[in-house]
């Protein structure tokens, strides 16, 4: 069944309510806020330990609020795709999101009262699983694009990358909750983009060989970009700094070659309909 414009939205929100969390998540954490509520989770420090008590507690306290909000989204949204009969890669990523809920809920509890870089990264892995889930659902339920449009995709990837290079973990610039949050956000808009080029690819691509060299390429620099993120959560010194650097450029090179393949096909002259050819 084809997907409403409802549940299209209700889908894209679903993704953006989570991508917004993931960067809040790290600034609450580099900030140090997810130490407050005098470790009282899943209650806080104010008023009956319902309310925040100061600007460092209200961070981790709207980060729980909008945790809660987007994991109710989350669940609604795959219960109405269910309902609903629609496509079912679309339903299959959505419950992949669903069911990884409790988890990233167990792990949040532990971001505060255990405060360890292990800790971090797990909630991090499970946050970028559930991202990725959204992602693919928006991605797949949207109406087929067209080559132009996978095209600027892959510019969008290519021209971000630089700037994740300028903001690389305590190389160019402070690495602090701010910094850290724009990382981020850049990260998953480029993580975003790579995985939108790599699903749409064998759809808008006519040759198959190229289709699958575009999905191939996109696909690594996608992974590759997942991983610097989760990597970044981790106290960075000694080599991280040159590996994530490293990363970058690989995931740069491969959305340039992600590009270059869409462009070049996109430009061939078609091989039907050409006057004179009857």
């Amino acid at each position: 069944m084809a997907v409403g414009i409802r549940l299209r939205r209700l889908i894209s929100a679903s993704t953006l309510l989570t991508g917004v969390l993931m960067v809040l998540g790290v600034y609450t954490a580099a900030a140090g806020a997810g130490l407050t509520c005098a470790g009282r989770w899943p209650f806080c420090d104010g008023y009956l330990g319902l309310f925040p008590a100061n600007w460092s507690s209200f961070i981790e306290w709207f980060h729980r609020f909008v945790a809660m909000i987007t994991g109710f989204m989350i669940l609604g949204t795959a219960i109405t795709a269910w309902r609903r009969g629609i496509e079912r890669r679309i339903r299959v990523a959505l419950a992949g999101a669903t069911v990884l809920l409790p988890s990233q809920i167990i792990l949040g509890a532990l971001t505060v009262t255990t405060y360890e870089w292990v800790v971090l990264t797990a909630h991090f892995l499970t946050a970028s699983l559930i991202f990725t889930g959204v992602v693919l659902a928006t991605v797949w339920s949207q109406p087929v694009v067209n080559q132009s449009s996978l095209f600027r995709t892959g510019t969008l990837a290519v021209v971000a990358a630089p700037i994740l290079m300028l903001l690389t973990p305590h190389a160019f610039i402070i690495f602090d909750p701010t910094v850290q949050s724009v990382y981020y956000g850049v990260g998953l808009m480029v993580y975003t983009a790579l995985i939108t080029v790599a699903a749409w690819a064998p759809t808008v691509v006519d040759n198959s060989i190229s289709a699958l060299r575009a999905r191939v390429t996109a696909s690594l620099a996608a992974v590759t970009m997942i991983i610097l993120l989760i990597i970044g959560r981790q106290v960075y010194g000694g080599m991280l700094q040159y590996l994530s650097m490293g990363g970058t450029l690989i995931i740069l090179a491969l959305a340039i070659g992600a590009t270059i393949i869409l462009r070049e096909k996109d430009t061939q002259l078609p091989s039907r309909g050409i006057p004179g050819s009857d």
